[in-house]
């Protein structure tokens, strides 16, 4: 058990880091989009760095997100999840598995929480078989 909650605490501190060096504007609405994901995730949800951008981990990868130069990204690790609430998509830049947004405006913390919520279903189905 202790190795898991260094895992985690490593996995948090990467991910502290790599916020670190996200420049203003995008640090805050990076730092807003993770505290919505943390609500709306289990409370077993850990963060890690994959593929070199934050993300949380249940049960396989659930989400992640990323600044760049003129945007920032939220990954659903998946399409179904962008399928589903498509509607509620119009008017951000979306392509199969990445929802691109403003530097300085985060998603609506509703429409995060519902896109986790789906992820959460997607890989607890998964974990069932």
């Amino acid at each position: 058990m202790a190795a898991r909650s260094t895992s985690a605490e490593s996995g948090k501190a990467a991910v502290e880091a790599y916020l670190a060096q996200v420049p203003e504007p995008a640090r805050t609405t990076l730092e807003k989009l993770r505290a919505t994901i943390r609500a709306a995730a289990p409370a077993e949800a850990t963060e890690a760095i994959s593929y070199r951008i934050p993300s949380f981990q249940f049960k396989g990868g659930l989400v992640a997100y990323a600044a760049f130069k003129q945007h920032c990204s939220f990954f659903p690790m998946g399409s179904a999840a962008i399928e589903e609430l498509a509607e509620e998509l119009k008017g951000y830049r979306v392509s199969k598995g990445t929802i691109q947004f403003a530097l300085d405006k985060p998603l609506s913390a509703g429409l995060v929480k519902k896109m986790v919520k789906a992820c959460v279903a997607r890989n607890e189905a998964k974990a069932r078989g």
